[in-house]
């Protein structure tokens, strides 16, 4: 798992950059400001939630692998996918009713984080 998550992690994170340039440096001139707005957000997501993935590995090796970070890695990645890839999608198609799938990513994203809360909460340090 914690390899998993850290190499899904940083190949996540290097997607964001590179959705990132290609909205700045492709898309701006072409779509509304609005989108490229929508754009951007995605982007931001997209990058938060890779980073969070590492720190999950980082917890997993320190913790060793738990349920709960288990799901929570996958609730991010699930978010991002959701989230972020509707955002995508939306912004460059205009396709309004994609709108509908982005809260579901949003959802995804605040139970991994409640995951990742409730292991570090129950987390016992062994003596």
């Amino acid at each position: 798992m914690q390899r998993t998550f850290m190499a899904w992690g940083a190949l996540l994170a290097m997607l964001a950059v590179a959705i990132g340039a290609f909205g700045a440096h492709l898309l701006e001139p072409v779509i509304s400001a609005d989108y490229m707005e929508v754009y951007k957000t995605g982007v931001q997501y997209h990058m938060m939630h890779a980073l969070g993935l590492i720190l999950i590995a980082l917890v997993a090796g320190q913790w060793g692998e738990r349920p709960r970070l288990r799901w929570a890695g996958r609730l991010l990645t699930a978010g991002i996918l959701l989230f972020s890839g509707s955002l995508y999608v939306l912004s460059i198609s205009g396709i309004k009713v994609l709108g509908a799938i982005t809260p579901l990513g949003g959802i995804c994203f605040i139970a991994g984080w409640i995951c990742l809360a409730l292991e570090a909460l129950s987390h016992r340090e062994k003596s």
